[in-house]
């Protein structure tokens, strides 16, 4: 068996430049999936994201950006994730997310499922935050909390 990839995919009903500033923005993505995000996704940088379930600080490598095409970063050493845009002609926006990096065994199949789960979430939060102004992941997690 080779690596594992996680997979989520979804379609945003908004023009591909303000999806991808969605999620570039700590501004507007704190709106829908982080709590605070210490600056802008640019190449080369490192940024630190929060979360409103989680203690601490998280850092985000971001590896490669392609304005309105693609998005790779790195917040676990040991995988990549990779954001890709695509406009169809109507003007909506299609976001496949993808995140591969560990060798399959039980654990990383585990991971996998888990990591699948929370791109998804990210995909959903930020179409309803993006098409309807609401806010998914508010109280969410909060049995995580207990």
């Amino acid at each position: 068996m080779g690596k594992i990839t996680s997979k989520a995919a979804i379609t945003i009903y908004k023009p591909i430049d303000e999806v991808f500033e969605a999620i570039i923005n700590p501004e507007i993505m704190s709106q829908y999936f982080i709590s605070k995000g210490s600056g802008r996704l640019e190449q080369g940088k490192e940024v630190m994201w929060e979360f409103p379930e989680f203690d601490g600080s998280y850092p985000v490598q971001i590896k490669e950006i392609i304005p309105n095409q693609l998005i790779i970063l790195d917040w676990d050493p040991n995988s990549i994730v990779k954001i890709e845009l695509e406009e169809d002609r109507n003007k909506n926006t299609t976001v496949r997310v993808s995140e591969e990096g560990y060798q399959a065994d039980e654990k990383v199949i585990k991971w996998a499922i888990g990591q699948t789960e929370g791109w998804g979430n990210f995909l959903s939060c930020m179409k309803a935050w993006l098409e309807y102004g609401i806010h998914l992941r508010k109280g969410a997690f909060d049995y995580m909390l207990k």
